[in-house]
């Protein structure tokens, strides 16, 4: 693979084991930093999903220049019953769109001169595990609570985000009846594909909770790898979902493949030779740029805690 900077001179990645290195050292573009490699950018994406459950459930697209334009149905027609030789009722689809964008999100990295030239240590794996650590969580926290300044716009956003399906009683608890009023609150068309989204806090309390007929609403997965079960659909948990309190959105249930998170086509990296020389140090900037949007706010909802 051949890349270029802003300056036009071409960086040419060698297939070997010291690709990464190879890619941060070779060039001359001081400014723009360099595209990652095609097998590394595969292997810090791996590394993403398994730091951000978001990016396991969301839409993935890559988006190449500019705002990339969603078109999504705003209302739909209907049909209606006719008479006899009588005239067809005009029911027609409205349109809108939902825009995102990319916007940057950074991290370096310093690495020891004595790391950086043993051959024994795999410097490509420490970056991308650390790469993908504090992009994959920054992202993640971005997806759930972003406000759409300058970061994501995320899926418990009052505005543009996940709808309301139901309003606990208590500020601080839920029953098993206000779980069952969230899953029914969506429509059937995205239960098939929906799962929950909470914090540890409130699967504590949710696997306490109990049916009608005193039969626990928590069916802990049999297969390893696998995640639990509520009423059927699968139970994730992020520290990024807000715990039980005031007016908080505590239980998220929906299909997130409407949530969509767009990649700017290729990551950059920069190294800084000797920025940290004098404490035998070289450093490493990585950057990317990323939006995320739910694009269908109906298809996911919310079981939020009373006001206080």
């Amino acid at each position: 693979m051949s890349t270029s900077g802003t300056s036009g001179t071409p960086c040419v990645c060698r297939a070997n084991p010291y690709e990464i290195r190879n890619a941060l050292q070779e060039g001359t573009d001081s400014e723009g930093g360099y595209l990652v490699p095609d097998e590394y950018e595969r292997t810090l994406v791996q590394a993403l999903e398994e730091e951000n459950v978001f990016r396991r459930l969301a839409k993935v697209i890559q988006t190449s220049s500019g705002d990339r334009k969603i078109p999504v149905v705003a209302s739909k027609g209907t049909a209606s019953w006719i008479d006899e030789e009588g005239a067809y009722t005009e029911s027609d689809d409205s349109f809108g769109q939902v825009s995102i964008g990319a916007y940057k999100l950074g991290t370096m990295i310093k690495v020891s001169e004595e790391l950086l030239n043993d051959s024994v240590f795999d410097l490509e794996s420490y970056i991308a595990r650390e790469f993908a650590r504090r992009i994959g969580t920054k992202e993640e926290e971005a997806f759930f609570t972003g406000d759409g300044t300058g970061k994501p716009l995320g899926v418990l956003a009052a505005t543009g985000g996940a709808e309301i399906g139901v309003t606990a009683a208590s500020a601080t608890a839920f029953t098993a009846d206000e779980v069952f009023d969230l899953f029914y609150s969506l429509k059937a068309p995205y239960r098939k594909n929906a799962v929950f989204l909470m914090n540890d806090s409130s699967v504590k309390a949710l696997r306490k909770l109990k049916d009608g007929n005193g039969q626990y609403l928590w069916q802990p997965s049999l297969t390893a790898g696998t995640p639990d079960m509520l009423l059927g659909r699968p139970v994730y948990t992020s520290a990024f979902m807000p715990a039980m309190a005031a007016s908080a959105k505590s239980i998220l249930f929906g299909d997130l493949s409407y949530y969509w998170v767009a990649d700017r086509q290729g990551r950059s990296f920069r190294r800084l030779g000797e920025l940290y020389a004098t404490t035998g140090q070289v450093g490493f900037l990585a950057s990317q740029r990323v939006d995320g949007k739910l694009i269908l706010p109906e298809a996911v909802k919310v079981l939020q805690q009373k006001a206080a």
